[in-house]
C-alpha cells in the first residue's frame, strides 16, 4: 500500500547535529585514560551505540562496575562532550529550514535517541528547537536500546501515528536496523558512516549528506511501500 508520511522521527546525535567525533573523543579519553581499556579509536566507534551503561558492559563485561559507578562514568563523559562541543553547536546544514517546512506541512515530529535527557536538553534548549517536537524518547524511556525497535515504536505511539506512516532519520546502521524492525522506512545521514554500511537494509529511502539534499525537497510528497 502506498502511503504518505504523517510523522518524522529523528535520532539526535549525528542526525540533527554533527557531533559524533566529539562523543568519540570523550569516550576515547574516558575508556583509555581513565579506565585503561586500551582501545583504538576505531574500536571505540564500533562500541558507540545504545545506552552508555550498555557500552561499558560490552567493553568491560557484566558486573565490572556497579550501577552507581556506571552512572558517574556516564555523566562525566557527557560533561566532557558538552564542554568540547558547545562552541561548535549547530544544526546539520539545511535542518532548520526542513523543520520549519515539516511544521508548515503539519508533519508531526519526535526524537528517538539513545542519549540521556541531560544531553537531549543540552541540544534542544541551546538551539531553541524544542517546540518542533511533540514527543521525546530518551535512553531513560526504553528498556532495550537500538537495534531493538522500542524507541521508535514508543515515539510513534506518543504521536498517535501508525508506525508505517513514519519516516525515521538516522545516521547509524543500528538505528536503521531499529527502524526496520519497527516497520519504518529511513533516511540516512552520512555524518559518521559510509553509504555502503547501509546496503543490507531494504528500508532505506535515501542516503544524504545533509538536509540541503534534493531528496529532502520532495519528501513531503514521498510515497513508500509498507513492508
Amino acid at each position: 500500500m502506498l502511503l504518505k508520511p504523517k510523522a518524522f522521527l529523528f535520532d539526535l546525535n549525528g542526525t540533527m547535529i554533527d557531533d559524533m567525533a566529539y562523543h568519540t573523543t570523550a569516550w576515547e579519553e574516558i575508556l583509555n585514560n581513565d579506565l585503561k581499556a586500551n582501545l583504538t579509536r576505531e574500536q571505540v566507534k564500533k562500541e558507540m551505540y545504545g545506552k552508555n551503561e550498555e557500552l561499558l558492559v560490552r567493553v568491560f563485561g557484566e558486573n565490572h562496575f556497579t550501577q552507581e559507578e556506571m552512572n558517574k562514568i556516564s555523566m562525566e563523559k557527557e560533561k566532557r562532550y558538552q564542554k568540547a562541543f558547545l562552541p561548535n553547536l549547530k544544526l546539520i546544514n539545511g535542518l532548520n529550514i526542513f523543520l520549519e517546512s515539516a511544521a508548515e506541512h503539519n508533519i508531526l515530529m519526535a526524537i528517538g535517541s539513545a542519549a540521556i535527557p541531560f544531553n537531549i536538553d543540552f541540544i534542544l534548549d541551546n538551539l531553541n528547537i524544542r517546540h518542533y517536537f511533540k514527543a521525546i524518547v530518551s535512553a531513560d524511556d526504553v528498556k532495550v536500546s537500538k537495534p531493538h525497535p522500542e524507541v521508535f515504536l514508543k515515539a510513534a505511539q506518543l504521536l498517535h501515528v501508525d508506525p508505517k506512516d513514519c519516516i525515521v532519520f538516522e545516521d547509524a546502521p543500528k538505528g536503521v536496523e531499529s527502524a526496520l524492525h519497527a516497520g519504518m522506512p529511513a533516511v540516512v545521514l552520512t555524518t559518521m558512516h559510509d553509504k555502503n554500511e547501509f546496503e543490507q537494509y531494504n528500508n532505506v529511502l535515501a542516503v544524504i549528506k545533509d538536509y540541503n539534499d534534493k531528496y529532502i525537497q520532495q519528501i513531503f510528497e514521498e510515497t513508500f511501500i509498507d513492508q
